[in-house]
């Protein structure tokens, strides 16, 4: 199994070549330099970058900044770790930087930093805000290179939808592809000649990849530049007037944090999506994603409303929904308003939805069968049913690995800590040694 992702402390002091000692000497000096003493050590330092580690108080925060030349005004406005080098905000929608900002995810990307946190709140709150509310407009065509050709268009269309619509545990072995795919459409927005049509394909495919690659660095982990991916591509999204697309990348965003804890974060942004779109089955994602959030923060009531809503739209779809939502069926409703209740303390009835969920789901989409059948383990775990709970983790370990996705893997990883006090019981410890040996 790949390292443990890493915190945005740790990727700032790697660009700055300090090691956790050396950090520490640096804070201790900052602190000099201010007539006071700060007795950090690289124990304080490991600890602050652990998951769910202290977070450095006002003063330490003040002294790190001072170590990386970080303004005063940018910690207090992000917030811990946000502001850190190495974590940059995305670039603004409607500032004409939509071919800069695809650019930039690569660039970021090839970083390959595995991190604990996406995008900064803040940030993505504004840019939700900025999507709901700023008319999109197509920029001018670009005229300084050679005229790309509208079958060649449709070939990479083809070929990319051919890519992105292979079963989960095949679509693994497609990044490169992916990436060699990006890297040929962002040239062409760069350098190529082109009419207004082919020139908003070209950002429609744009958008469509960007969205996708997103993805692959969101199961490994790799949280940072998936926030970055997202965010391209709702600028290429928004530069061709495409709102449900748009609305997408968002909910994307959205699955993000609150898979890493951000449930408020998440609200905000699934309000500002479900502002501009108006396809039922997208509606129901948005909403179930959105009763998700309210669950985590313990909001029962808001919570069932919105599973109402997801229930109702489902059902009152006519229409092909767009591409990035056509996965929408009765399996996922059921098992999301299964770990909604799982949050809200109602494991009985969570089992059964999970369940009944679970038995729906096509076969082709293995990644989304791991996460529910951890969600099915969760619920048995916490009504004591010890060994039928470990028996259906492992399954969803096996199928973890198999699609190669490690932030399914570290899910079930956390799942284990909870079988730790019924080593005895059938089945457990065999469950536990084959986590040990995953990680």
């Amino acid at each position: 199994m790949d390292a443990l992702p890493q915190h945005p402390l740790a990727i700032a002091r790697d660009l700055y070549g300090l090691s956790q000692s050396g950090l520490a000497e640096e804070i201790r000096q900052a602190a000099r330099r201010r007539d006071r003493r700060a007795g950090t050590t690289k124990q304080q330092a490991s600890v602050w970058e652990r998951p769910g580690g202290r977070v450095p108080d006002a003063w330490f925060q003040q002294l790190i900044a001072d170590v990386f030349g970080v303004g005063h005004d940018r910690v207090t406005v992000q917030g811990w770790p946000y502001w850190l080098p190495g974590n940059e905000a995305p670039t603004a929608l409607g500032s004409g930087a939509t071919v800069a900002a695809l650019r930039e995810a690569q660039r970021r990307a090839m970083l390959n930093r595995r991190t604990l946190v996406g995008l900064a709140p803040a940030a993505l709150a504004a840019l939700a805000q900025q999507w709901a509310t700023l008319d999109p407009a197509l920029a001018a065509s670009a005229a300084d290179g050679q005229p790309v050709a509208p079958e060649f268009v449709t070939w990479l269309e083809s070929s990319v939808r051919h890519l992105t619509g292979m079963a989960t545990v095949d679509r693994q072995h497609s990044a490169q592809l992916l990436d060699s795919y990006y890297e040929t459409v962002v040239g062409l927005l760069e350098k190529s000649r082109r009419n207004q049509v082919t020139e908003a394909r070209l950002f429609t495919l744009a958008s469509s990849l960007a969205q996708t690659i997103g993805w692959h660095r969101f199961d490994h982990d790799h949280h940072a530049a998936a926030g970055h991916y997202w965010s391209a591509a709702l600028h290429a999204a928004h530069q061709v007037g495409d709102g449900d697309r748009g609305a997408g990348v968002l909910s994307d965003l959205a699955y993000q944090n609150i898979w890493l804890g951000q449930a408020g974060t998440a609200v905000d942004v699934l309000d500002h999506a479900l502002s501009r779109t108006q396809d039922a089955t997208a509606r129901s994602l948005l909403h179930l994603r959105k009763a998700r959030a309210l669950a985590m923060n313990g909001n029962a009531r808001a919570c069932r409303r919105d599973l109402d809503a997801a229930e109702h739209a489902l059902d009152s779809a006519t229409t092909a929904p767009p591409a990035w939502c056509s996965w929408m069926s009765p399996a996922d409703l059921a098992v999301d308003s299964g770990r909604c209740l799982i949050d809200l303390g109602e494991t009985g009835p969570a089992l059964h939805q999970i369940s009944q969920g679970v038995a729906l789901l096509p076969t082709a989409r293995d990644k989304t069968r791991a996460v529910f059948l951890t969600y099915e383990a969760e619920s048995l775990l916490r009504q004591g049913e010890i060994d039928h709970s470990a028996a259906i983790a492992g399954e969803a370990l096996v199928l973890a690995q198999r699609t190669g996705a490690s932030r399914c893997v570290r899910q079930i990883s956390d799942l284990a800590r909870g079988y730790e006090p019924h080593v005895k019981v059938q089945g457990v410890e065999q469950f536990l040694s084959v986590v040990r040996a995953a990680a």
